[in-house]
């Protein structure tokens, strides 16, 4: 197995260039095996937690796959968190908006302070309670099941939200809706659809999250990226969509940005493959030309 030597954030780590263009940085513990949402704080740690049926808990892993510490929710529970995003005051906020069957009436968002701060092993967390009005049936016909949830992301005062496809015949179809950042119960303001492509395998968006420098959104699908660029707020798919094969179809749950061209990925385990952490240069990356004209 030939194996390559990655510079990352002054540390020396080797990789396995087995996962298309995606560049290991180390496994992630075996008990985190559905990890469904990530953050980074800092340069050398990341932020994870599990989806629906594992434990309400925020866990520390450093780049050599150890749970450095993890810390309980005292007032709410994992009924399905899908995704972990922060705001510029080190808020962290946590979706716990999983609905695979499109049934749910509790969509949540928990907003907690720092986690790098706290000094018990237990954080608070307020409540940010949603629905999406667009949604009459609970659940819809299966061709109308566009409101299941995996990504979210804070910019200014808002939190976005970008829905995951669970129409059967899939269409592509996914909602972009956003929520205020303060507790409270809303209803989500729709801004948008978006359509990015049609293959229910590779184009049901599982991921995303908001470059430093807010020029930049990247949504994860299992196996792709597609990477916003030159919008207008509060609607982003409005600009320049490319999209980026990343010559994998493991089970790719969780997505952040490190810095402007670097970001970090990591996957569920899932048939004997994945629960790895891993880095990717989007500066290196070559976008499928002409793939999604741009949105007028």
């Amino acid at each position: 197995m030939v194996r390559t030597c990655l510079l990352f954030l002054s540390f020396t780590i080797f990789s396995c260039t087995n996962y298309g263009q995606l560049k290991i940085i180390t496994d992630l513990p075996g008990s985190l095996k559905e990890n469904s949402g990530m953050i980074s704080l800092n340069d050398s740690t990341v932020w994870i937690v599990e989806d629906g049926g594992n434990k309400d808990e925020l866990y520390k892993v450093d780049f050599k796959g150890n749970i450095l510490k993890s810390l309980k929710m005292k007032n709410g529970d994992n009924d399905d968190w899908e995704d972990l995003t922060k705001d510029r005051l080190g808020n962290v906020y946590i979706a716990d908006f999983g609905n695979n069957n499109n049934s749910r009436k509790n969509l949540t968002i928990y907003k907690v302070p720092n986690p790098e701060i706290e000094p018990g092993d237990k954080i608070d967390a307020e409540k940010i309670e949603f629905n999406y009005p667009e949604q009459k049936e609970f659940p819809p016909k299966k061709s109308e099941r566009f409101f299941d949830a995996e990504a979210l992301f804070h910019h200014g005062n808002k939190l976005f939200i970008v829905t995951k496809n669970r129409s059967n015949p899939f269409t592509g179809k996914a909602y972009i809706y956003s929520v205020p950042d303060v507790k409270g119960k809303y209803d989500a303001t729709l801004l948008s659809e978006i359509n990015l492509c049609s293959d229910w395998k590779t184009c049901q968006i599982t991921g995303i999250d908001i470059s430093p420098s807010g020029k930049k959104i990247i949504a994860l699908t299992y196996g792709k990226l597609f990477i916003f660029t030159n919008f207008t707020w509060d609607d982003f798919s409005k600009g320049k969509i490319e999209e980026v094969d990343l010559g994998v179809r493991t089970q790719l749950e969780s997505i952040c940005f490190i810095d402007e061209d670097t970001i970090l990925i990591s996957d569920e385990r899932s048939h004997g493959t994945g629960n790895n952490l891993y880095s990717l240069d989007l500066s290196k990356v070559d976008p499928i030309k002409n793939q999604i004209p741009v949105q007028r």
